[in-house]
């Protein structure tokens, strides 16, 4: 691997895939060198677009261009062989998008052929790189907050279907995840869901429990819109006060209990790079390089991506069974 700059490739040549290609692209640490897709008109544009080689054979692409990383950014339910291949060749590093996967058996297959090969491999849980978060991670850490008492995650937009809780699995991930990334792990959940609009459980309700005995709820939908303001809400309170996120990276607040004064962040009028979701990528991205360079481990592990699938159909057998479902162990 070259000490100075990576050589990156591209599976996926779709909207977000143009966000991972935008990164790479302009990023001074990387040789971004081709796309890979299925369909040859789009991934001949898309690579193109960003002055790359094309393909349409991940094999293919493996052993002419011999990457150092491949990021793979497909659609939700198709990342399992692909990246499996990828991990066979057995020669670069990894990042995925999340979902990670939507089966279990398949989660553990591709995280125990890494691990056999003893690869870096990492998944793009990339609101945990957004400012506010950031800052909410901060202020909790530095015990500003005391004790977690309750979170409370919400998040509502649009989505397609392909699958019965597609909302659960391909959207909360990053509400599972971000919640145990600043709260711990949960221990529990029971569900309520609702197809009444058709196209599976479009909407659900969790009650959480964590194992430092905090509790919490999370909301989540494909039937509302990402034009509402508060689209995304993450409040957290504690026994000394409370942070609250809105809109990923729109604001974040913090106040101490009893006071009536709030701090306030949001991005000022030059900082647009904080202000714009897609930029928690880049974030994320500098923080991934770092560890991949200097031999670490990932920021945010694959096994991050199976934990929060662990927590969704944790929540798909409360939902069906009627009650409340342990996690500590699953």
């Amino acid at each position: 691997m070259n000490e100075t700059r990576l050589k990156v490739a591209l599976i996926g040549a779709g909207g977000w895939g143009r966000q991972h290609a935008r990164v790479f692209s302009a990023h001074p640490d990387i040789e971004f060198c081709a796309v890979a897709g299925h369909r040859e008109d789009k991934t001949r544009a898309r690579a193109a677009e960003y002055g790359v080689r094309a393909y349409t054979d991940i094999g293919q692409m493996l052993e002419h261009e011999k990457p150092d990383l491949v990021s793979l950014c497909l659609p939700n339910q198709g990342h399992f062989e692909a990246t499996l291949e990828v991990i066979q060749w057995g020669r670069c590093a990894l990042l995925v998008e999340k979902p990670l996967v939507f089966d279990l058996t398949e989660a553990d297959t591709l995280l125990a052929e890494a691990k056999k090969r003893d690869l870096f491999f990492a998944i793009n849980f990339n609101h945990r790189y957004s400012k506010p978060t950031l800052m909410a991670s901060e202020a909790i850490s530095s015990g500003r907050l005391g004790e977690i008492v309750f979170a409370s995650w919400r998040f509502g937009g649009e989505g397609g279907a392909g699958h019965p809780h597609a909302n659960l699995i391909e959207t909360q991930c990053h509400g599972f995840d971000t919640l145990e990334h600043l709260c711990g792990p949960i221990s529990s959940v029971m569900a309520q869901m609702t197809e009444k609009t058709g196209g599976g459980f479009r909407t659900l309700a969790l009650a959480l429990g964590f194992e430092n005995k905090a509790v919490g709820t999370l909301l989540g939908s494909y039937d509302a819109s990402y034009a509402y303001p508060g689209t995304q809400m993450l409040e957290i309170s504690g026994t000394l006060g409370r942070i609250v996120v809105e809109d990923t990276v729109r604001k974040f607040s913090f106040q101490a209990v009893g006071s009536e004064i709030r701090e306030e962040w949001s991005a000022g009028y030059f900082n647009d790079h904080d202000r714009e979701f897609h930029r928690t990528f880049d974030t994320y991205l500098d923080a991934m390089l770092l560890a991949l360079k200097s031999g670490q481990m990932p920021p945010v592990p694959a096994a991050a991506g199976r934990r929060a699938l662990v927590l969704a159909l944790a929540s798909i057998e409360s939902f069906e069974m009627g009650h409340r479902v342990n996690c500590s162990e699953k």
